[in-house]
């Protein structure tokens, strides 16, 4: 019988740590460009354009980065199941970084013509290749290191360092959002683009730092022959699937992030500092709020959790939207809070242990990465099809409201229909016996 890992002392904090600053460091990149693009780079990138088609046009290049997420995921998922978390977790902070700050050094449409919007695309696609195997790579340290009973505390680090990094990057927007126009448009756009080397930086120290988790070490030394991809894709397809619909739930984050700042700006006419503050306070109280449902689903389970927050998100993002079509600042910032930072962190505090929980060791990381970032990269392009489909009046609002609740619905009978994990010790999971629960008879899966 194989020994099973010992946890290092103090080990899950200090994982716990490194997901949470990382992600904060790594996600500060990703949605800076998001906020960019609903604001500036329609006119610093596609000038030329109706007004209208500009902005379609740069939320399309954050879309974008989503093409190159699965990629990501399959790439960087096999690396980490192969050699280690913490290679990948290196790699994925240093190649967003690098991406981030050479977009702040781009030229405009103006002062290079096609090349610009086109140097635009390639380094958001690096962007999306980071991402694609930042965040599984996290949750697999988190999980790993993590004791059995607080699997979703830890791993629910990484999520809440995600919101912390839409924080820090809708805060440095808001002074320069309130710059004069020509000097927005001119310099004041790429600061917080640059800002991001010494974020990286400090990222980078800690991870480097970060203990390689015994469980992936032991599968690695039990299980040298096997192919991670090769075994994910033979033994755990469906589970790949179930990860790839239920993480649909990103639509609401897209939507609330992306479009709603788009359609309160550009269509409705609403100053653009009180909505980001709007941003702002949503992820203030979604950091406090992730770690106490995660710590509530380590105590009863994550499905119910998760399908009360996706259910709560189908019905708050009709007023939500409703509010902004009628400049309603008091139900904006209410609903804005309560459905982004209450009801979403419900599926955001459970889902990193949730989803992780479905795989062993040998494929975790694979299994996360490719199943969420399929599911994000459909998610990541919901800004742009909603702007195109719903058009630009005031009442396309509901149109938006109705696709999203229904792709909340999609994702409650994922999640519905899955397995729960949260009582199964950590060795286990993944494992495909009858009776998880039980003392009986297991079957190894790519054993």
């Amino acid at each position: 019988m194989t020994a099973q890992p010992t946890p290092t002392a103090g080990t899950p904090r200090k994982a716990a740590l490194a997901a949470w600053v990382g992600s904060a460091l790594e996600y500060y990149d990703f949605f800076i460009y998001g906020t960019a693009a609903a604001l500036v780079f329609g006119k610093v990138f596609f000038p030329g354009s109706d007004p209208a088609v500009g902005t379609l046009l740069a939320l399309s290049t954050f879309g974008v980065g989503y093409v190159t997420r699965p990629l990501g995921g399959i790439l960087l998922g096999h690396m980490g199941d192969k050699f280690g978390r913490k290679r990948v977790l290196v790699l994925t902070l240093l190649l967003m970084g690098l991406s981030t700050v050479l977009v702040g050094c781009l030229p405009s449409y103006a002062a290079a013509g096609t090349a610009a919007p086109i140097l635009l695309v390639i380094l958001r696609l690096l962007q999306g290749l980071s991402a694609g195997g930042e965040q599984a790579s996290a949750n697999s340290m988190s999980l790993e290191h993590a004791p059995d009973n607080r699997r979703a505390y830890f791993t629910s680090f990484t999520l809440s360092g995600t919101q912390a990094g839409q924080i820090i990057a809708t805060a440095v927007f808001l002074p320069v959002a309130a710059m004069p126009q020509s000097a927005l448009l001119s310099w004041g756009w790429r600061v917080p683009f640059w800002l991001s080397a010494l974020m990286v930086l400090v990222g980078y120290l800690i991870r480097r730092r970060l203990d390689e988790t015994p469980v992936f070490e032991q599968e690695v030394k039990d299980d040298k022959a096997k192919l991670p991809l090769a075994v994910l894709l033979r033994d755990h397809w469906a589970d790949v699937l179930r990860v790839v619909v239920a993480a649909l739930i990103a639509s609401v984050s897209t939507i609330f992030t992306v479009y709603a700042l788009t359609y309160a700006v550009n269509t409705v006419g609403l100053a653009k500092t009180p909505m980001l503050w709007v941003g702002v306070l949503a992820n203030v109280a979604a950091v406090i709020t992730i770690p106490l449902w995660a710590k509530l689903s380590d105590r009863i389970g994550r499905k119910s959790i998760f399908v009360i927050g996706s259910l709560g998100c189908a019905v708050l993002i009709f007023p939500y939207l409703g509010a902004i079509s009628t400049g309603s600042w008091g139900w904006i910032f209410v609903l804005g809070i309560g459905m982004f930072g209450v009801v979403y962190t419900m599926t955001s505090a459970v889902w990193p242990a949730f989803y992780g929980e479905m795989f062993t060791a040998r494929v975790r990381l694979s299994g996360m990465a490719i199943g969420t970032q399929i599911g994000f990269a459909i998610s990541g392009f919901l800004p742009s099809i909603a702007a195109a489909v719903a058009g630009s009046g005031k009442g396309a609002w509901l149109g938006v409201s109705i696709f999203t609740a229904g792709l909340c619905l999609v994702n409650v009978l994922a999640v519905a229909t899955g397995r729960e994990t949260y009582k199964v010790p950590t060795e286990r999971l993944g494992l495909k016996d009858r009776s998880p629960l039980s003392g009986g008879p297991k079957v190894e899966v790519g054993r």
